[in-house]
């Protein structure tokens, strides 16, 4: 990314906002008959690990790598959860409320990357949640994601 354009972490409002989009969306979680049942043991500091983990995917701080374990750890903890379509995306609407909630930018641009990051990552995370519970990812790299086709952020035409 060049200095005129910025990661989408920064772009989203950095950790803070991060933290209160996972902390907005996990009450709904806890909340939601479909998939409220698979996160009834969350530890009390998942948010702030998930929210951790967005950052760095979005160009943030390797905070998730660093003190969690990187790609591969998000892969384990998926492992064996045998996770529906339903599941997958009660969660993905869910998620799109709490940024609308938090107000995460709304820019077309921003909300494209952002729904293209959360619809590829929960496809994975459904695809590794049946894989068997003894399986072993070998090393994951963490994803890098971007602004894709819009390259960044809107900016209206000076006229």
């Amino acid at each position: 990314m060049t200095a005129e354009v910025p990661t989408l972490y920064d772009w989203a409002g950095g950790s803070d906002q991060l933290n209160r989009l996972t902390s907005a969306f996990y009450d709904k979680v806890a909340k939601d008959p479909i998939v409220g049942p698979v996160f009834r043991h969350m530890s009390p500091d998942h948010p702030a690990h998930v929210a951790a983990f967005i950052g760095e995917v979005f160009g943030g701080p390797k905070t998730y790598s660093e003190r969690h374990g990187g790609h591969r750890e998000m892969v384990m903890h998926h492992l064996d959860k045998h996770l529906s379509e339903e599941q997958r995306r009660r969660w993905i609407s869910l998620l799109m409320d709490a940024a609308d909630e938090v107000g995460l930018p709304d820019d077309p641009e921003f909300r494209s990357a952002f729904a293209a990051y959360v619809e590829w990552g929960s496809r994975l995370a459904k695809m590794n949640s049946n894989l068997g519970a003894t399986c072993d990812p070998e090393e994951e790299p963490m994803p890098q994601w971007g602004w894709g086709v819009p390259g960044g952020p809107y900016k209206p035409s000076g006229g």
